[in-house]
C-alpha cells in the first residue's frame, strides 16, 4: 500500500466537509495540505481532524495506526502548488468555488486532477473558471467521507481520461468506492435527495405529519437508515438551501424552490446537528 504515499492531497475549505476529507486522506497515510481564509476555523479543524479519526478508527472504518502524516494547515493557497491531487469543499455558492478553483488550478502542475466536491453546481459550469477545465472533475462525497464508503464521481463533458483515471486512483488510495456519473444540475444523489428534503419540510410546515413522523416512514416503510429530516440536519440546512437554490436556478423546476420551514430555520441560526439545533434537538 505504499503508494498512497505518492499522493499530496490539497483540501480548500477547513469547514465540515473538508475536515471530514482531510481525515479520511490522513487515515489512509496521504498527507493533506488543509487552506481555508480564517485562521480561528484551520485550528478547530486540526483538532477535529484527529478526533475523526480516532471515531474512524473506532468504528474499523480508518486503518488503527498510530503514526498519521503531515498535516499542513494554512491561509496561504500557494501551498497547493505541490500537490498531486486537488480537491475543492468550500460553502456551496457558486462565485466561491469558481474564484478558489480558478486559483488553485493555476498553482498546480498541468494534468493534476482538480476535484470539486459541489453537491448541486454542474462541473463544466465551474470547469469553465479553471486554467485547465480538462483537469476537473467532480467528487461527491458524503458527510462524513470516512465513514461512507461511497463517493459519487461526476465527469464533466471536458474530463479527460486522465484526469477521471487519476481522480479515481486517489479514491482507490482512500479506499473508496467510486460509482462514475454524468454532468448535470444536482447529478443523482442530490437532484432527488435535494427535491425529498424539500417536500418532506413542506410536509411538516402544512402540518400533515411531524418530522419524526415523516422519518419514522421512511426508514419503516423504505429501509432508509436515518429518514430525510434527520439527514438534512446532518448535511446542514443552511448547505440545503444552498444546494435548493442551485437547482432551483438551474433546472426552473418549483419543486426545487426552498420551502419556508427550511428557510426560517435557516434564518434563525438552526442548522441541524453542526448548531446542536434543526428539525431535532443536540445534545453538545
Amino acid at each position: 500500500m505504499t503508494e498512497q504515499h505518492n499522493h499530496l492531497l490539497a483540501v480548500l475549505g477547513a469547514g465540515v466537509m473538508g475536515t471530514g476529507i482531510a481525515a479520511l486522506a490522513l487515515g489512509h497515510g496521504v498527507p493533506v495540505v488543509l487552506v481555508d481564509v480564517d485562521e480561528e476555523i484551520l485550528a478547530r479543524a486540526t483538532r477535529d481532524v484527529r478526533q475523526r479519526i480516532r471515531q474512524g478508527q473506532l468504528l474499523g472504518k480508518l486503518p488503527r495506526v498510530e503514526q498519521h502524516p503531515e498535516l499542513l494547515a494554512t491561509t496561504d493557497l500557494g501551498a497547493v502548488a505541490p500537490a498531486t491531487a486537488v480537491v475543492e469543499a468550500v460553502v456551496e455558492l457558486p462565485e466561491v468555488k469558481a474564484d478558489v478553483l480558478t486559483k488553485a488550478s493555476g498553482l498546480v502542475k498541468p494534468g493534476t486532477p482538480v476535484i470539486t466536491n459541489t453537491s448541486g453546481i454542474p462541473v463544466d459550469e465551474l470547469a469553465g473558471h479553471c486554467a485547465r477545465p480538462e483537469d476537473v472533475v467532480g467528487a461527491h462525497f458524503m458527510n462524513p467521507p470516512y465513514l461512507i464508503r461511497t463517493v459519487e464521481v461526476i465527469r464533466g463533458p471536458r474530463s479527460t481520461d486522465g484526469a477521471l483515471g487519476r481522480t479515481l486512483e486517489l479514491l482507490t488510495a482512500l479506499d473508496r468506492e467510486s460509482v462514475v456519473v454524468g454532468d448535470g444540475p444536482g447529478f443523482v444523489i442530490n437532484r432527488i435527495l435535494q427535491r425529498m428534503i424539500n417536500e418532506s419540510a413542506r410536509i411538516v410546515q402544512e402540518g400533515i405529519a411531524g418530522h419524526e413522523e415523516v422519518d419514522a416512514l421512511f426508514r419503516g416503510c423504505l429501509g432508509h437508515t436515518t429518514g430525510p429530516l434527520a439527514t438534512a440536519d446532518l448535511i446542514g440546512l443552511d448547505n440545503v438551501v444552498d444546494s435548493l437554490r442551485v437547482l432551483h436556478e438551474r433546472t426552473g423546476d418549483a419543486g426545487y424552490d426552498p420551502c419556508d420551514l427550511l428557510l426560517s430555520k435557516v434564518a434563525a441560526g438552526h442548522h441541524g446537528r453542526k448548531t446542536g439545533r434543526g428539525f431535532y434537538e443536540y445534545g453538545p
